[in-house]
């Protein structure tokens, strides 16, 4: 695991790294091309320079955001923003559905949005995949 990644979940509380910990093992084993830092303070999983995936410890819970979740056709992402975004939250470990996040890592890969572009194109978004 990125050591950057590691120290951020290492910051949060038992629980809430239990899930970091969990998210990051499992978005590393299926997005093993993937650059991976903390960007905007949140662990962030990049392709080809454009974000994927990434969590962020909120007041209550833990995020995992899909940044072109929209298009994924899935019941149990929310939406989030003015986007493509879509969201999870989780506030255990035992939340963590192996098989949907696998699912929803794979279409992250497939179903992307060009978000590397976006300042340059004023806040268009065109579809890459």
């Amino acid at each position: 695991m990125n050591a950057a990644v590691q120290d951020y979940n290492n910051l949060q509380s038992d629980s809430d790294k239990e899930i970091c910990n969990q998210l990051a093992v499992i978005i590393n084993e299926h997005l093993l091309d993937a650059e991976n830092k903390i960007w905007h303070a949140h662990p962030v999983w990049f392709l080809d320079g454009n974000p994927i995936v990434g969590y962020s410890k909120l007041k209550n819970n833990v995020r995992l955001l899909f940044w072109s979740g929209q298009s994924f056709d899935e019941e149990k992402l929310s939406n989030e923003g003015s986007f493509k975004a879509a969201e999870f939250r989780y506030t255990s470990s035992e939340q963590i559905n192996k098989d949907d996040l696998k699912r929803w890592l794979n279409k992250a890969r497939e179903i992307q949005w060009d978000y590397k572009n976006i300042v340059r194109r004023k806040g268009v978004l065109l579809r890459l995949k």
